[in-house]
Order: C-alpha cells, then sequence, then structure tokens
C-alpha cells in the first residue's frame, strides 16, 4: 500500500514581481518590434523561461558584441554595469531595461555612498551577474562573501565605509556577516531599507515555517538563481533533507520511499506552471492532502518601461 504523505506548498513561492515584469518586458518587445529581440544574457535565471522566450525569438546572448548594431537588446533582470551602458551606446543599440528596480535602488545606493566618500562594501557571491552589474558602479567596492572575508577587510578609512547587499541573499548568513561588519568597523552605514528584495525574504520565511514540519524538500528552480539555492540551504538548516529540482523529471522516487511530509516551493524566477506538475506528480504517487502555508500576500508592482508600455493601460501597466 502506498504511503499516505501531506504536501505542504510553501506561500509565497516562484515569480515575483520583478521576474514577471521582466519577462513580460521580452514578450512586448517580441509582439511590438518582431523577432529577433536579442537579450543580454538570461532575462532571468530558469532555464524554462529562457526556452519558452527562445521559442518566441528572443536571442540571448553573452555580450553585445553578438548584437547587430542598430539591433534591440533587453538588459536582464539581474542588472549591467555603467560599462555596458556605454557599450551599448557606442554600438547604437536600442536599449530596452529590465533591470529589477530592487536591483537598481543598489546600484543607486552604491554612487551615493562612493560619492560621499565612503568605501562601498557589497555582501554578495562573486561571479553573480547582479554582483558584477553592481560592482561596476564604484571603482574600488570591495566584494564580502563569508564571515571570514568580513573581518579580515582592511579600508583606507575604517570610519567612512558603506555596506550594501546582493538582493537575493539568504537573510540568516547576511545578518551573520553584517555583524562582523558592524564588528570591524563601529561606524559602518548602510540603506536606509534592507537590500535583500521582499521576494527572497518572503520565500525564505514561508519555506522556514514549512520545513521544519517536512521529511523532504522540494525546491522548484534552476542551478543558477541565486534565490532558489538559498531556499535550499534554509530547508536544510530547518532539519529536512533538500533538493534543487529544474522540474518534475529531476525527482528521485527513492527521495519520496520514506517522506510522509513533502514542503514543496519555488525559487522566485521558477514559473508556477513547474509547481503544479510537482504536485501532481506527487498525487500520483499514492494518497496525498495539500496544505497550502502562508505567511504573507505580495501585492508589490512594479511598472513597465516606457519604451514597451502599451499606451492603451497607462502607466501602471503590469500584468
Amino acid at each position: 500500500m502506498s504511503l499516505a504523505r501531506t504536501v505542504l506548498l510553501a506561500s509565497p513561492r516562484s515569480f515575483c514581481a520583478g521576474v514577471e515584469r521582466a519577462i513580460q518586458i521580452v514578450e512586448l518587445a517580441l509582439e511590438q518590434r518582431g523577432a529577433p529581440v536579442y537579450v543580454r544574457r538570461q532575462i532571468v535565471h530558469n532555464t524554462h523561461v529562457v526556452a519558452s522566450l527562445e521559442e518566441r525569438g528572443a536571442v540571448f546572448v553573452d555580450e553585445l558584441d553578438a548584437v547587430p548594431d542598430g539591433a534591440c537588446v533587453v538588459f536582464a533582470a539581474h542588472g549591467v554595469s555603467p560599462a555596458v551602458r556605454a557599450e551599448a551606446r557606442r554600438r547604437r543599440v536600442e536599449v530596452i531595461d529590465a533591470t529589477c528596480p530592487l536591483v537598481a535602488k543598489v546600484h543607486q545606493e552604491a554612487r551615493r555612498f562612493a560619492e560621499r566618500g565612503d568605501t562601498v562594501v557589497l555582501i554578495g557571491h562573486a561571479g553573480h551577474e547582479e554582483v558584477e552589474g553592481t560592482m561596476g558602479e564604484v571603482d574600488g567596492m570591495r566584494l564580502v562573501e563569508s564571515v571570514d572575508d568580513a573581518l579580515a577587510l582592511t579600508v583606507p578609512d575604517p570610519e567612512r565605509v558603506s555596506h550594501l547587499t546582493q538582493t537575493t541573499l539568504a537573510v540568516d548568513e547576511t545578518a551573520a556577516i553584517l555583524a562582523a561588519l558592524r564588528e570591524r568597523f563601529p561606524k559602518l552605514r548602510g540603506p536606509s531599507s534592507d537590500d535583500i528584495c521582499y521576494a527572497t525574504s518572503n520565500r525564505q520565511a514561508a519555506l522556514a515555517r514549512v520545513a521544519g514540519r517536512a521529511d523532504l524538500v522540494l525546491v522548484v528552480g534552476s542551478a543558477n538563481s541565486s534565490n532558489s539555492l538559498r531556499l535550499v540551504e534554509v530547508a536544510a538548516r530547518g532539519g529536512a533533507a533538500a533538493h534543487l529540482i529544474e522540474d518534475v523529471g529531476d525527482i528521485r522516487a527513492e527521495w519520496l520511499e520514506s517522506a510522509g511530509v513533502v514542503g514543496v516551493t519555488a525559487g522566485a524566477s521558477a514559473p508556477p506552471h513547474l509547481v503544479d506538475a510537482v504536485v501532481e506528480h506527487l498525487r500520483a504517487a499514492g494518497p496525498c492532502v495539500v496544505e497550502e502555508v502562508e505567511t504573507v500576500r505580495e501585492t508589490t508592482t512594479f511598472t513597465l518601461p516606457l519604451a514597451v508600455r502599451p499606451a492603451d493601460l497607462g502607466p501602471q501597466a503590469m500584468r
């Protein structure tokens, strides 16, 4: 007889407002301009989203040298450095900027902190596209990835240091790094509001509620998605066996053999239909009760850029 199973659906999960906005920007650019529309890097870090847009005529490139002069190019949600913007102007390509407004906020803070004479310290992961874009905003910005990095950091003037944060980090680990920076630099200054985005924080808080009750947690998301990887870490710290899956095809039967309670969530760049498919897979595996575990209801929306905003929908055009 099949094991009776409870499925705990963490809520919020899946797409956030910034991701929805970025995808819609590419869709509207294709509708309005026709294919091809070029996109620098993955518009969001999810292979299913990228494949779907490619089928409609989006062409994803690593750098602008792969974009024909005068073509239309969309900058991905993770943002770009001023050097990339300057290259786009030199190449005379049409730019549609899909940078998440919360990432743009971090860029603005970086410039403001540097202008007042501070050494700017960014808490983040080396190599991530958001970090590359933010680091390009200010000469001499320092990247800190761990508590050890924070404690070992040296700056020209320890009394003039400001911090920023990659928007997709784990809340608890970031707090530990920030505490170490404050220990190292007692006069450390920072933004007036948290840089870790609302969606990242909300998904981690919801999953923390689930992980304590679950034997197994399945996180839907791609391997290059920072916020999805952080969800796996949150679940593991909560005591559950945790796995990142691209889609239902990655689920292994042996994971489910003794898992009476399975938590399910998705990173902010993972489409909701992938979660639905996971739930249906679990239902097909035997008796199953699905319970929604909601911690907060998200209502955030972001305005579309003028370059793609449909005139009949007005300034707040968002799906």
